[in-house]
């Protein structure tokens, strides 16, 4: 990529954080899940490090949360409150203990200690108290500069206005989190998407009285500037908090090890449900405060203190029903309707049942109180089942053995590659026979990575669907659009944005057409491989006259499973219908020859691991620019094997015994003539 894409995808990037960040911090909205802001930010920095030109004032480098709201008088923080770099797993904190071992010269006998304190999802707020004396109270804002909610603060029961004890620093910023119990969530929930957004959303009420009527709780963790603080230990402090009228953390513990870290994560998760707050991970401080000013801050966070984020969020609630829906390859997939709950700022009302296996085996019935999982943007699933919540008339679910839709026998095929029977049930009509497959089938046809036809979205298909203007891939380049735009909400410019855009996709390349088709097992990538062996729709359409599927096992990356799919589809004599018409309609490109003399010429590779700073996907296209090839799995056929952090230990071990090269991303990237 050369300077200027690079240039704009960072800034890209830096205006979508911005905006986000400021949904989030000034209008209590936020737009996107917790980790997938995460990821963004992760993106920005891994560019900023690699890429040393990429500079920008608003960038999570440079900046803590959002510029504060107008609405309020602003005030800088004495000292400023910091944000914190976050670890996703063991591998993250053992990198975080060395950078600090590393920094204080110290080796690895040297035993740190660490306040182990529950991250509260709420709002960040900071008291200064001078002589004993709550005098003000300010947001987070940009992290340098916030905005005076005293008087909104001043209605928290847990803020003390006035503090006696003797051994009270005469002044000082005790800094903390402002939030709300999910029980007096409740009955909030019809104004406020989640518990943090109530929160948010009462600190910045311009009139306190109006703050004073939301149940705001305060959670003191560490403190800004401060004169006469006497504790040399995080410990410490926080027992003094409570000597003082605050509110600590009761979660809260004391730890060395990586190890202990990683159990008391792992059992403080285990609670994480049937706490009365919402909490997004653990953050770890150095426990001696002498050691946390000697290691001093790093950019805008402090290299004394780490966010162990959790993995996934949870919640409890209770099923309402069963329901099973039908996809494009005929799977019956059941998805249980729950109680919408908030999960991670998400209000959840499905979650996935996987299969019939899964629902036996966790004993899942309707009415069932159960623990729902969101894992970043996962599609939420069932944990488990609270037994003891389980009423006497429940009855075990029963899955269908007929097709909801079109009534056809619903059967377990059996895998001859795994020797094993599938555990997804399916309807046995074929394809279009099945109006919900064909609905399904429709809506892949559309999607981004097949046709990507703008305005003809899932909710277009089912409708033109009932109402008959669709039935099969071709009608859509058929469409009646006189008859559209008698519809309610369609009006001429609508139907002529309609009709541009499918007009625009008549032009499309063989790759695109084979993976819109639908065909089970044929992802994009295999849609890719066998647009290269076909070069063009005539070979790929003739293929139900010649018969010839064996040829395609000499494909690199195409199986038996998939030639067995590719078999079933061409069986299908309106499948072969549709094909004929599509070609009618559509310009389908052939399959260009590539550069055959690249720098990879004749040579074949596989990625195993994490890269950094590069995807996978840019990897192949690489490869494949070059005159390279892709290899599916370690054989004599592989010249290569790249590895990146954790690679598949098999896969090094079966490379190893056949005596394949083995390289890392820098010696793949110096193939090229590149660095990383």
């Amino acid at each position: 990529m050369n300077k200027n894409k690079l240039e704009n995808l960072y800034k890209k990037k830096i205006k979508l954080l911005n905006n986000y960040n400021k949904y989030y911090y000034d209008k209590s909205e936020p737009l996107i899940s917790d980790s997938k802001y995460d990821e963004l930010k992760s993106e920005i920095l891994v560019l900023e490090q690699k890429y040393t030109f990429l500079k920008s004032i608003i960038s999570p480098s440079n900046i803590i949360g959002y510029k504060p709201s107008k609405n309020f008088k602003k005030f800088q923080h004495r000292v400023s409150m910091l944000s914190l770099s976050n670890a996703f797993s063991e591998e993250d904190l053992k990198n975080f203990e060395k950078r600090i071992l590393n920094f204080i010269s110290k080796n690895e006998e040297f035993k740190i200690s660490y306040s182990a304190e529950p991250k509260i999802d709420g709002i960040s707020a900071s008291l200064t108290y001078k002589n004993g004396k709550f005098e003000r109270g300010l947001s987070r804002g940009d992290g340098r500069v916030g905005e005076d909610i005293t008087a909104n603060l001043a209605t928290i029961k847990d803020i003390p206005k006035e503090i006696s004890n003797k051994d009270f620093p005469k002044d000082i910023d005790i800094r903390g989190e402002v939030f709300i119990k999910n029980s007096d969530f409740e009955n909030l929930k019809v104004k406020f998407a989640n518990p943090r957004n109530a929160a948010s959303g009462s600190l910045r009420q311009k009139n306190p009285e109006d703050t004073k009527k939301i149940p705001l709780n305060f959670i003191a963790y560490t403190f800004g500037f401060e004169r006469g603080l006497k504790q040399k230990k995080q410990s410490d402090y926080l027992k003094k908090l409570d000597e003082w009228g605050f509110k600590a953390n009761p979660l809260n513990k004391i730890i060395s090890g990586i190890k202990n870290l990683i159990h008391n994560y792992n059992e403080v998760e285990k609670q994480r449900a049937n706490l009365d707050f919402d909490i997004d991970g653990i953050v770890y401080k150095i426990n001696d405060f002498e050691l946390q000013k000697r290691l001093g801050n790093v950019a805008n966070a402090p290299r004394w203190a780490i966010a162990h984020k959790f993995s996934s969020n949870k919640a409890i609630s209770k099923i309402l029903d069963i329901d099973i829906q039908i996809g494009r390859t005929g799977a019956l997939t059941p998805v249980a309707k729950i109680k919408p709950v908030n999960i991670g700022g998400v209000l959840v009302s499905n979650a996935t049942l996987h299969n019939e296996d899964e629902i036996n085996r966790k004993d899942i019935r309707i009415d069932d109180t159960v623990i729902i999982e969101r894992a970043g943007d996962v599609i939420p699933h069932i944990l488990s089942v609270d037994i003891n919540k389980r009423t006497k008339k429940s009855n075990k679910f029963i899955f269908p053995n007929k097709c909801p839709s079109c009534g056809s026998k619903t059967e377990k095929e059996f895998n001859k590659v795994t020797k094993k029977i599938d555990a997804v049930r399916r309807c046995s009509s074929k394809d279009y026979y099945c109006d919900r497959i064909s609905i399904e089938k429709l809506k892949h046809f559309v999607s981004k990575e097949a046709f990507n036809i703008d305005g003809l979205g899932k909710k277009i298909i089912e409708e033109f669907w009932k109402l008959k203007f669709i039935k099969f891939p071709q009608d859509i380049f058929q469409l009646d659009y006189k008859k559209i735009e008698k519809l309610e909400g369609w009006g001429t410019l609508s139907v002529e944005n309609l009709k541009y855009s499918i007009n625009q996709k008549k032009n499309i390349s063989l790759e695109r057409l084979i993976f819109a088709l639908g065909i089970r097992h044929i992802g994009l990538e295999n849609a890719k491989l066998l647009s290269k062996h076909f070069i063009s729709f005539s070979r790929f359409q003739n293929l139900s006259k010649l018969k010839n599927y064996d040829d395609l096992l000499n494909i690199d990356g195409i199986g038996e499973t998939q030639v067995s799919s590719i078999k079933r589809f061409f069986a299908n004599e309106i499948n072969i219908k549709v094909l004929v018409e599509l070609g009618k309609s559509l310009v389908i490109k052939n399959v260009l020859a590539k550069e055959q003399n690249g720098l990879l010429k004749d040579k074949s590779f596989l990625v195993t691991g994490k890269l950094n700073g590069i995807s996978r996907a840019e990897v192949k296209s690489l490869i494949e620019e070059n005159s390279g090839k892709i290899a599916s799995s370690v054989s004599n056929k592989l010249n290569y094997l790249i590895i990146g952090d954790k690679p598949t230990r098999r896969k090094v071990e079966t490379a190893k015994a056949l005596k394949i090269k083995i390289i890392n991303q820098d010696d793949f990237l110096k193939m090229l003539n590149k660095t990383s």
